[in-house]
């Protein structure tokens, strides 16, 4: 890629989350790499180069509608990475993809929306493969620190001689943010398409549905981490015991939600600790699984994956934990029906809206990422930062994973076609966020 003249565009540079990647790409790019802001208005682009001050006066302003092919296929046959924002994506991401594919050239995104992954798989990993491109899908709080934390839990236990994991779960410990207005217009849209369309419906209820070798996955319920997650008693020794289930919003959520996030339980685990599902899980374990199958299923032939929110052990946390459980599933159905949707949208923020710097100031997450081995043992990976998840939070790792792609080369996984951030760039992407203040420890406990 030595003849072209840029080696960043950011598309979407304008929008909310767009203008906190710029920030940090003018903050945290070397001074020789060459960046390109691009969207709809030049007066736009203007303001928010003003807006950064003199060291974005090296950045160059592209006007373009992501809707004109050409236009497209002449931007990204100028830079080495395509940065987007631009969504949602199922409505406006897969024009860039393919051009990115076809001309070679990098690219990655803030996606949390498993259409649109598997329509890009379909359509353009043989394409990416045949010329070098990286495709490198979810690279925001969907999925960074999903696929990195069980990547590095996989190496340590392999590191360490106790073979593959097994049951695996991610517990969100804490988080504190918002949910960009793009975000929720991804979606609203998603969810319109399942409604309308039974491949949809079958592509979302499928836990191995992003696998690029589904044919050798486990089928059914063979695929769902609904018994035996890894955990550690007050002694220090591994407990491996089933969970004791309560479902207090009865069988006909507990089968509605199945279709989606796997399962409406509120479960009590052995020591205690009550947890619920994470909004986030079933596009973020459907980006692990394909990590596990691109690697060649390096994590392990029995690797079992969920994620859930760790509520304590409180007694309001069973309360809570039903709670939160039907407002998600209120959230999902209530985006699937148009009157209930019209309602919605009232009081949801819109695409281009955010936070407060204020609010965004106090955002931070924490998780863990326990797992069983084949052998026995049992690792712990934490992976957390004191940023906003959803905003200050995704713009360091989509700018990181940019940086990495355009800089990075030989420390970069010999890959290409349509991948994930563990897949794509894996362990360079790991140190690029620990620099920028990200906690990623693996210890074993068991």
């Amino acid at each position: 890629m030595s003849e072209r003249d840029l080696d960043i565009v950011l598309l979407g540079a304008t929008g909310f989350v767009g203008r906190l990647i710029a920030a940090h790409l003018v903050e945290t790019a070397p001074g020789g790499v060459r960046l390109g802001f691009a969207g709809r208005s030049r007066a736009r682009l203007e303001a928010l180069v003003a807006d950064l001050g003199p060291a974005a006066a090296r950045v160059e302003l592209i006007e373009i509608d992501v809707r004109d092919w050409a236009a497209v296929q002449a931007l990204v046959a100028r830079t080495t990475v395509v940065a987007t924002t631009v969504g949602p994506y199922a409505r406006d991401g897969m024009p860039i993809v393919r051009a990115c594919a076809a001309a070679g050239t990098h690219y990655c995104d803030l996606t949390g929306e498993v259409l649109f992954v598997r329509q890009s798989a379909q359509e353009c990993h043989e394409e990416a493969q045949r010329t070098g491109a990286r495709i490198v899908h979810a690279c925001g709080f969907d999925s960074i620190p999903s696929d990195l934390g069980v990547l590095q839990t996989a190496r340590a236990a392999q590191a360490a001689g106790e073979g593959t994991l097994e049951d695996t779960v991610l517990y969100v410990t804490s988080m504190k943010g918002g949910i960009s207005g793009g975000t929720i217009d991804s979606a609203r849209l998603q969810a319109a398409a399942a409604r309308s369309d039974r491949a949809a419906r079958a592509a979302l209820s499928d836990p191995y549905s992003l696998s690029p070798a589904r044919d050798e996955e486990p089928r059914g319920d063979e695929g769902r981490v609904d018994g035996r997650p890894p955990h550690t008693s007050s002694a220090g020794a591994p407990v491996l015991g089933p969970l004791a289930k309560v479902t207090p919003l009865g069988p006909a959520v507990e089968k509605a939600f199945r279709s989606g996030l796997g399962a409406v339980a509120v479960r009590q685990d052995p020591e205690g600790h009550w947890t619920a599902p994470f909004v986030m899980a079933e596009f973020n374990t459907r980006i692990v699984r394909r990590s596990n199958a691109l690697l060649g299923w390096e994590y392990g032939r029995g690797f079992r994956y969920r994620e859930v929110m760790d509520l304590g052990r409180s007694p309001q946390a069973p309360l809570k934990g039903a709670a939160l459980s039907a407002g998600l599933l209120a959230g999902l159905a209530g985006l699937s029906f148009p009157p209930t949707r019209a309602v919605l949208d009232r009081f949801l923020p819109k695409p281009g809206e955010g936070p407060s710097e204020e609010a965004m100031r106090r955002g931070r997450f924490a998780m863990e990422v326990l797992a069983r081995t084949s052998t026995g043992a049992v690792f712990r990976t934490r992976v957390s930062a004191e940023r906003d998840p959803g905003y200050t939070g995704t713009a360091v790792m989509i700018g990181q994973a940019a940086l990495a792609l355009a800089l990075d080369g030989d420390r970069l996984p010999d890959r290409s076609g349509v991948l994930t951030p563990a897949t794509g760039i894996g362990e360079a992407l790991i140190e690029r966020l620990v620099t920028q203040g990200f906690t990623f420890e693996t210890d074993r406990i068991g």
